[in-house]
């Protein structure tokens, strides 16, 4: 149980690290101004929102939306392909290891004094409710409905998400007297929504990550066929079920080890007592199994007839 704890915090010690690698831009918390420089045109995997004061890069999602409409054909191609490398390569691994907004909430649900509980009421429903922010607030919105400019509206970004109230909006309204004036109802709204999915995650594990992320939808996708996959060795697997009662996102790891839910947080590798789970590339899953049948015909074809 120690060596548990100590693998979960080394996973909180490694969100923050990357956090503070990619929001590494200090003046712009002192000055409350965002960065501007070469590195912005690039995406981080994670939801780092582009108007964090300290961030050094663009967010995949909002990148995604502000090229819905456009003519940017190169830079639709990168934030497609981008997307793309990513959930081919890790999967939902992005959600668990490297996305600030759910280091905060793993943070806020390990505050004491409240009953836990994994999953809010309705989780069966509620968690294909991030599929409709994606394809509503974040393609078919940003497409159809224009400004008075002819542009596309990022639309989650600007009336969703939380992250980007708490790590963008909120430090630089904080600094800057002329956005504090400048404060109205949209504001308003955003900071209700994300207090609401703080107090949410006191009691609930990752809320936001389950029922609203659109990115967490679009990397869930990729997570059946991703090279980082989660393996299990039936041979070895005593069926005792612990593994899926440790997920804290709802899973059914002896049914679907690479559910679309799962985040590769890696809880039921450490806790399977008979060491039956354990991550594995895509490609060498294909490779052993392979080696396995050959070894199956090598044996049949050795072996004497009767």
């Amino acid at each position: 149980m120690a060596e548990n704890r100590k693998k979960s915090r080394a996973r909180l010690f490694f969100q923050a690290c990357w956090f503070a690698v990619t929001n590494g831009y200090i003046e712009g918390f002192i000055n409350s101004k965002i960065f501007r420089g070469a590195s912005k045109q690039l995406c981080v995997p994670g939801l780092n929102c582009y108007s964090c004061p300290g961030a050094l890069f663009a967010c995949p999602i909002g990148a995604l939306q502000s090229v819905m409409d456009s003519g940017k054909f190169k830079f639709s191609c990168y934030v497609f392909g981008f997307l793309v490398l990513v959930g081919t390569l890790t999967g939902r691994f992005v959600c668990g290891w490297m996305c600030p907004f759910g280091l905060v909430q793993d943070l806020i649900y390990k505050i004491p004094f409240f009953r836990k509980v994994k999953n809010l009421p309705g989780h069966s429903v509620l968690k294909y409710l991030k599929y409709a922010v994606l394809a509503v607030f974040v393609i078919i919105l940003p497409v159809t409905l224009m400004d008075k400019f002819g542009a596309g509206v990022p639309w989650f970004c600007k009336f969703i998400c939380p992250s980007g109230t708490l790590f963008g909006g909120i430090p630089l309204i904080a600094g800057n007297e002329t956005l504090r004036a400048a404060v109205g109802i949209l504001f308003s709204w955003k900071v209700c929504l994300l207090l609401l999915i703080l107090l949410l995650s006191l009691v609930s594990y990752r809320p936001f990550c389950k029922y609203l992320c659109p990115l967490g939808a679009i990397y869930g996708f990729f997570n059946p066929v991703s090279f980082c996959r989660i393996e299990i060795e039936r041979s070895t697997c005593t069926g005792c079920g612990k593994c899926s009662s440790v997920c804290m996102m709802g899973v059914n790891v002896l049914k679907n080890p690479n559910s679309m839910e799962c985040i590769r947080c890696g809880s039921c590798v450490k806790e399977c007592p008979a060491h039956a789970i354990d991550f594995i590339s895509a490609r060498r899953s294909r490779i052993s199994a392979v080696t396995e049948k050959l070894s199956g015909v090598k044996d049949s074809a050795e072996s004497p007839a009767e």
